[in-house]
């Protein structure tokens, strides 16, 4: 997503509508999975490519689109919903509606897993929200052994108010897992991952008011920067995180039976 490759810029109002036209526009989308209000796209690589465009869409109801939206930015409610977290934080802000953060994530075995270090942009439009983000490299943060470093080229969320106290979410991710899956893998991301994280997002919007009252129920630094205190960063700090120049590991002869059981949950 960074624009010419090379250099690390805050994504403006032209970025914003190119996303939402990338998660609203069927065009050059095929349809991989559609049931229970959940629908999966993939778009134009091989099916046998890893580096996947995804996109995938649910109707939420009962969930209003500013709740939907405070539950993806709450990294503390995150602990609670999101299971295939190993841990995520906040690295320092660049700007009132921009940051840098990490994320570590749990394959299913017997795959490795891996971890991201994102520059994350947010805009609220009204009704409607969007947070996009990309990876970038900062100096503190390296590549650690006991994980793969992931690259986000382009991951984000479209939040869009559907009525009264509903919401329909899109996700829509592209991502180099730096390693040669097998293909049982990418077909499981569109058929399995991709529809239960949607559904676990949306169960995650009907609990988080009861929750968030519990819980320091004024501190929302997203909607309100004057509570934000994290360290600021210079964007002279990071630069691009080129997939090439990371270890790519082959995991093409890792066997579907070998999965471990939670990762079979509905």
């Amino acid at each position: 997503m960074s624009r010419g490759g090379e250099m690390v810029y805050i994504p403006d109002d032209s970025d914003f509508s190119s996303f939402r036209d990338q998660c609203e526009s069927l065009e050059g989308w095929h349809c991989r999975y559609n049931k229970a209000g959940v629908t999966v796209w993939s778009q134009g690589q091989e099916e046998s490519c890893t580096v996947q465009k995804i996109k995938t869409r649910i109707s939420c109801k009962d969930v209003p689109a500013e709740t939907l939206y405070d539950v993806l930015h709450d990294t503390s409610y995150r602990k609670k919903w999101d299971s295939n977290m190993i841990e995520t934080y906040d690295i320092g802000r660049l700007t009132v509606n921009a940051d840098v953060g990490y994320y570590s994530w749990k394959c299913p075995s017997p795959l490795k897993n891996r971890d991201f270090v994102t520059l994350r942009s947010w805009l609220p439009l009204g009704n409607d929200y969007m947070i996009i983000n990309y990876s970038v490299k900062h100096p503190k943060y390296p590549p650690r052994k006991d994980f793969v470093r992931a690259v986000s080229l382009q991951t984000g969320y479209l939040i869009k108010a559907n009525g009264d106290g509903a919401c329909i979410l899109y996700y829509l991710t592209q991502v180099d897992p730096r390693g040669s899956l097998p293909k049982w893998v990418v077909n499981r991301v569109s058929q399995f991952v991709a529809p239960k994280a949607m559904k676990k997002i949306y169960k995650a919007g009907l609990k988080y008011p009861e929750w968030k009252r519990r819980h320091d129920p004024e501190y929302k630094p997203w909607v309100y920067p004057e509570q934000n205190t994290l360290p600021s960063v210079s964007l002279a700090e990071l630069s691009v995180q080129h997939a090439d120049s990371l270890e790519n590991i082959d995991e093409t002869g890792l066997p579907e039976d070998h999965l471990s059981t939670s990762d079979h949950e509905a």
